[in-house]
């Protein structure tokens, strides 16, 4: 857990605060508002559009949780404490690769699943409906003990 450890030493990486139900809706709204763009773009920014639909889903579940990570690699390292498995964190690691090289080196990349796509962000409202006050302590404990 040395990667949660420097995330924890950055400016903008982890930081605990108060969990918000309302910020965890808005990030849902969020994913569902990219997985239309996503249906309607072609190209890189189908792309980017699949990546922050997956990636608002993941961050509603942080502030549902009550964790504030603006550094996407950081964020992503939250997929093991909230029960992905190792297929769903590699798939949103891919994406976000597809994504940066996409949009800031405009390179070619395979188009995103938009099937996956949609199911990750439906897994993710699961997983949110399930997250409880002890499965919160539980992760937020992570984060302190780290």
């Amino acid at each position: 857990m040395n990667k949660i450890k420097w995330c924890l030493q950055q400016k903008s990486g982890i930081m605990l605060v108060e969990p918000n139900n309302n910020t965890y809706k808005a990030y849902l709204l969020e994913a569902d508002d990219s997985l239309v763009a996503m249906e309607r773009n072609v190209g890189t920014w189908k792309v980017v559009t699949a990546y922050y639909a997956g990636y608002s889903a993941l961050y509603a579940l942080l502030q549902k949780a009550g964790i504030k990570c603006e550094i996407h690699d950081c964020t992503l390292l939250f997929m093991n404490f909230f029960g992905f498995t190792e297929d769903e964190i590699v798939f949103l690691q891919q994406l976000k690769k597809d994504r940066t090289d996409s949009q800031y080196y405009l390179k070619k990349v395979k188009e995103p699943d938009t099937v996956k796509i949609k199911s990750f962000v439906l897994h993710c409202k699961m997983l949110g409906q399930k997250l409880n006050y002890d499965a919160i302590s539980k992760i937020r404990g992570l984060v302190k003990n780290d």
